[in-house]
């Protein structure tokens, strides 16, 4: 298969301890997903993205990572990953796993031997300092829980740096030990057969004084090494880079073509729930054409929701405050810079808006990644904490616990969402799988079609013009040198008539979703969009 899978591919992020348990437990596990790998093939995933497996105290659900060369023994051993690798191959899809740069967990042997004596050979594994007054200008990112990025440790007699919970402290990325310790981690999985990585919080490997501790140049120096590393003995698989920043400043991550092979489009995400609550493209729009070209053989990853809080670090104050009122009314609903909800009950369950936003994930550019149970519309649990609530059991029948495990109900994980409107009653995999209208079907159907137009994953995104501008109308071409696709959104809850120009020698739109044919005029197509409607309009010349 070619070495640029990943430009037309569908990416699908698992939580392993949410998805099936196989043995009873109440906590999903390696080969309860193994159990599950032909739905995803039938969803049309082509790589799973999974979220960290690692041995943990699980204070940040597995990102806290305590051994980085084995697995966590609820989700099972070495020998069921390697087991379902092969079947997730055999099957023809790929699989990626987060790779946990920036920080361990401060149960990790590493910094428990680090914090014992200064002349531990771990001690400079870790960043110290005898003052909390170093790097002064790098911003706290969990604000609702850290007070600094320092913590003081009894046992060492000196403050430790980490840009995260205080409970993962971040690695010293200046000791050449660290940057071979964590090749030889990336050689150890790369060699069973993973597909590649999800590198997480790349940006704050490196810290100097007098700078923010992001994005600095030792940094990309570093990450390019590992790209050199991959590309030498493992060619064809990748790396995705999760740096929330604006695009023209993970712009670097790409390299020429020489780091990242994709990287996270952060900031769409947010201005798709905008324009649809205010009816208006303007936003998502214009961060679109703010985002600048990108090397030839790299690729966006585009989202709707993920397993972290709906991040609005990406906008300004006044957006944040807004984004806050209209769909995170409830304090319980707001998490550090962002909102803690599932998609279908931030789009009001409303199926219209939730397929939607699903069109312009799958139209835009980028590969798409689809966040588990999302493509059922699960619902959401405030009253859990952090992000907990957006990472309840998967739901795949209307039986107890949602047909997750066969545990007591006080032995899971988590509680199964109770809610009468996301019950597993009301919304499950099973029942979907039979209606032919479900939400499920009816992304199974946009999934195919656009793995079956390979110019929505490479072609390049060029904006349609319309004599008379629609405030609530996005409409754009994806252009490639063979073909071309119009594709039309209606943002507001009004049936609207639209007038757009087609590419040059167009004779017939034919609509890749409904069958549909329509002839353009003078070089125009007129038609009416219904409220939330959308259209994929291939252009034949």
């Amino acid at each position: 298969m070619s070495e640029l899978w990943y430009k037309n591919a569908v990416f699908y992020e698992v939580y392993v301890r949410a998805f099936f348990d196989s043995n009873g437990d109440g906590h999903g596990d390696l080969k309860g997903l193994m159990q599950k790998l032909d739905y995803l093939k039938d969803l049309g995933v082509d790589c799973i993205w999974l979220l960290p497996i690692y041995p943990s105290p699980l204070r940040d659900d597995g990102y806290d990572i305590a051994d980085y060369y084995s697995i966590l023994p609820t989700y099972g051993a070495l020998e069921d990953f390697c087991e379902l690798l092969d079947a997730v191959h055999a099957r023809g899809m790929r699989l990626i796993t987060d790779l946990v740069l920036n920080h361990t967990s401060d149960q990790h042997p590493w910094f428990q031997s680090a914090r014992s004596s200064r002349q531990s050979p771990y001690r400079d594994y870790y960043v110290w300092s005898d003052t909390d007054q170093k790097y002064r200008e790098t911003r706290i990112i969990f604000l609702d829980t850290e007070k600094s990025n320092w913590t003081w440790d009894e046992v060492a007699g000196q403050y430790y740096w980490h840009r995260f919970y205080s409970s993962q402290p971040d690695l010293n990325y200046d000791n050449p030990a660290v940057q071979e310790e964590m090749r030889n981690v990336m050689r150890f999985w790369l060699d069973l057969g993973v597909d590649g990585f999800r590198a997480d919080a790349v940006p704050y490997l490196f810290e100097r004084e007098g700078t923010n501790c992001e994005n600095l140049p030792e940094t990309h120096e570093y990450l390019k090494s590992l790209r050199r590393f991959m590309d030498e003995h493992y060619p064809g698989r990748i790396l995705l880079c999760e740096a929330n920043q604006w695009p023209e400043d993970v712009l670097p991550y790409f390299g020429d073509g020489d780091e990242f092979h994709m990287g996270f489009h952060f900031p769409v995400m947010p201005r798709i729930f905008k324009a649809l609550r205010e009816g208006r493209a303007d936003s998502l729009v214009d961060i679109l054409k703010r985002t600048p070209e990108i090397p030839e053989n790299c690729q966006w990853c585009t989202f709707l929701r993920n397993h972290d809080e709906l991040t609005l670090e990406m906008v300004s104050e006044e957006d944040r405050q807004w984004m806050w009122r209209e769909y995170a009314p409830h304090p319980r609903m707001r998490l550090n810079l962002g909102i803690r909800r599932r998609l279908a009950p931030l789009l009001d369950n409303d199926r219209r808006k939730i397929s939607l936003a699903y069109s312009l994930l799958f139209t835009l550019p980028g590969s798409p990644i689809i966040y588990y149970g999302d493509e059922i519309g699960m619902g959401d649990n405030i009253w859990l904490e952090d992000r907990n609530g957006v990472r309840t059991p998967m739901q795949w029948t209307n039986a107890p616990n949602g047909g997750f495990s066969s545990a007591s109900p006080e032995k899971l994980y988590a509680p199964v969402i109770d809610d009468p409107q996301f019950s597993p009653e009301r919304v499950n995999v099973t029942d979907q799988l039979n209606d032919p209208q479900s939400l499920l079907n009816v992304l199974r159907r946009m999934i195919a079609t656009r793995k079956a137009q390979s110019v929505l994953g490479k072609g390049k995104l060029q904006w349609a013009q319309i004599p008379t501008p629609l405030p609530s109308l996005v409409a754009f071409h994806r252009v490639d040198e063979i073909e071309s696709i119009l594709a039309l959104h209606n943002l507001s809850a009004q049936s609207q008539p639209v007038s757009v120009s087609v590419l040059p020698q167009t004779t017939v739109l034919h609509d890749l979703l409904t069958g549909e044919n329509f002839t353009p005029a003078d070089g125009m197509i007129s038609l009416i969009l219904q409220p939330y409607d959308y259209r994929w309009l291939k252009e034949i010349r």
